[in-house]
Formats: structure tokens, sequence, C-alpha cells
């Protein structure tokens, strides 16, 4: 699955994602575990997701990064995993157990980056190396892999102004950002206000409580109400799944506008060749897992990061994380073939059910 996508490390990528961390923490990019013994291939992976409403976590991501630690391990490696489902203070009992039960490395995506900061230097304590998976987490973090975020917003943001045109600016936009606790939202937003700013006018902008796509629909029912049907033109939205509430309310309002997405989720991509969505950020899976894999590996088996991780980045207490990003793909009815499709992740058979069928037989979807 996605095995034919492009891993691109471009170490022009690599952006500083916060400033100087404390004296305490400043050098968390350690390249090997702290005090940890040589380990052969019969490693313990703790693997800590941070929900299960995203299609991601469960279908992509999960089982991407538990084949590859197979395949590092010989099959001897074990994964021991759990979901928080979007529950910080679940998450941080996770990691409570995952120190009891003693495993090797953990591999963690942050429900909230800066409340599991104390729960990451209890497992530092333990000896255990952290991986901070697609989000930052606070604390001394061993190693990073995530996407170009400030990347991804300015995709967006360019794809947003090229759907517009000439009329960028003959109304307001709607920016649905992601959860103020998940540091890649924040991220995303920077770079789309980049894109955006001056060359729109934003009408309303909400920071999405937990990226549900129910408060998605409430805050943009709220904007429509507020800014009135017609002088919306178009609406920035930070992932696939807010999009599909913010388009239900759309629908019921009569509102047919240009909206973004992330994650180039099933849904998502459906409703790209039905022309409800304008693009979805594509983000392969496949190389991300595998980065995180191949740094949660090298760090319980005692080794070096430094020909894994090329890149450095900083979270607000940490400096000097070695990290690996990966590169994105605006995806638009144009590309969905040498995407999503050529790359494996769905079949045009996934894609074009009944429903989508004549939408798909337009846009050469065989």
């Amino acid at each position: 699955m996605r095995c034919a996508a492009v891993a691109v490390v471009a170490g022009a990528m690599a952006v500083s994602l916060a400033a100087c961390g404390s004296a305490k923490e400043s050098d968390g990019g350690s390249s090997k575990s702290a005090g940890s013994e040589k380990k052969g291939d019969a490693i313990k992976v703790g693997l800590l997701l941070p929900e299960n409403q995203t299609a991601r976590y469960e279908k992509f991501d999960r089982p991407l990064i538990e084949k590859k630690i197979a395949e590092l391990t010989n099959n001897k490696g074990k994964v021991v995993y759990a979901n928080a489902k979007q529950d910080a203070t679940l998450q941080s009992q996770q990691v409570e157990t995952m120190i009891t039960n003693k495993v090797d490395v953990l591999i963690l995506d942050a429900v909230d980056a800066a409340a599991i900061k104390s729960s990451v230097q209890k497992a530092k304590d333990a000896g255990i190396p952290v991986v901070a998976y697609d989000r930052l987490a606070q604390g001394p973090i061993d190693a990073y892999t995530s996407f170009d975020n400030v990347t991804v917003g300015k995709t967006q943001g360019e794809a947003l102004l090229k759907a517009l045109g000439d009329k960028a600016k003959s109304g307001k936009i709607v920016m649905m950002n992601g959860s103020s606790t998940d540091p890649n939202a924040a991220q995303f937003k920077q770079g789309a206000h980049e894109v955006l700013d001056g060359k729109v006018n934003i009408g309303k902008e909400y920071d999405t409580k937990e990226w549900k796509p129910e408060n998605a629909n409430s805050n943009m029912e709220g904007a429509i109400s507020a800014l009135g049907k017609k002088n919306i033109v178009g609406v920035y939205s930070a992932n696939d799944g807010m999009a599909g509430g913010i388009i239900t309310a759309l629908k019921a309002a009569g509102i047919k506008v240009p909206v973004t997405g992330q994650d180039a989720e099933l849904a998502g991509v459906q409703r790209i060749v039905a022309g409800e969505q304008y693009m979805s950020v594509y983000k392969p899976y496949a190389p991300e897992a595998d980065a995180a894999a191949e740094m949660a590996v090298a760090l319980a088996q005692g080794k070096s990061l430094d020909s894994i991780a090329k890149d450095k980045v900083d979270s607000p207490t940490t400096k000097n994380v070695p990290s690996i990003l990966v590169a994105v793909t605006s995806l638009t009815q144009d590309n969905i073939q040498d995407t999503v499709v050529k790359d494996g992740v769905y079949t045009v058979a996934d894609i074009c059910t009944a429903q989508y069928k004549k939408a798909c037989d337009k846009l050469g979807l065989k």
C-alpha cells in the first residue's frame, strides 16, 4: 500500500517549528536511547495513536508501521498498540502502561502535544526513547517524523485561490482550522494565512474542537447565519473529515463553493470526483510510517539516527530533534489517477461506486 509513493525527504523543507527549549530539555535529539543496551530484533515497540474517527490511523498508519517493524526485525519485533480515542488523559495513562510493560521504544502521536509533555519525560526517565509521530509532542523526544505542515497549509491556500480565481475578493471565505490542541493545526493555519492574507476577505474563522466533523458542521452553520449565504465564496477546511461536515451544512443552505481538505480520505476523494469538494492534500503515509518504524527500531537497538534522520526541528521544549519530513501533493480531479490510484491507496472500484460512476466516467477513471 502506497509503496509507490515517493518518500521525498527535503532538507529545504525542514522548518524550525518553535523557538528555543529550556536548558534542561534543550537537546532532546539524542541519537541513541539513553542508557540503552544493544538489543537484537526481539524488541517491543509501543504504538500510541490519537484517535479512531479519522480513517487514516486504523486504515493506514497502524498496519503500515506494524508491517515495517516486522520487516526490520525479521518478524521478531512486537508492537503493543493503544488508541487514545481523542482523550489526552487516557493517552497519558497509556504511556504509563507502556512504561510498566517495559517497551523498548515508543511511537507517539499525541492527542494534546503540550499535555503529554510530563508523560514523555516519564518515558525518558525510564530509559524509553520516544519517536513523535505526525505531531510534534513536547518533552524530551528523541526523533520526529511528519509532513512539512506549513507547506500543507500553503498548498491548501494556493488551491483555494486557484479555485476562486477573480472571485477571490468578491465575498467572504470561512476558515475552518483544526484543533487548538494539535500543533500541526497551528502550522496548517500559519501556511494558509501566509498565502491567503490580503488576497481574500476572511469572514469567519474557527479552531475546530477535536477536529470533529460535527463541530465543523455546527461552525459552518453559524458562519452561514452570520455572513449570509450569498456572501460566502469559499471555505478553507483543514482536513477531509471536517470538509464533509462543512459541505453538509453548505448543501442544506443551497451553497456551492470551493472547499479544501487534507488526508485524501476515500469519502473526500469521492467528493472531489463529484465536484462537491475542490481538493485534498495527499500525504503518502507509507514513507511517514516507514520513517517512524526505522527510527524506533534503531533507537530500541541503541543505534545512531545519523544515517536515517537528515533534518532537525525544534519543539517548544526540545531543540535539534532528528527528523524526517515527507513531501505532499495537492489532490484534485486532475491527478486522482496519478496519485492515490497509482500508489495503490484506493482502486478505481473503491472510488467509483454506483453513486459516483457517472462522475468517474466523465473524469476517465476506469
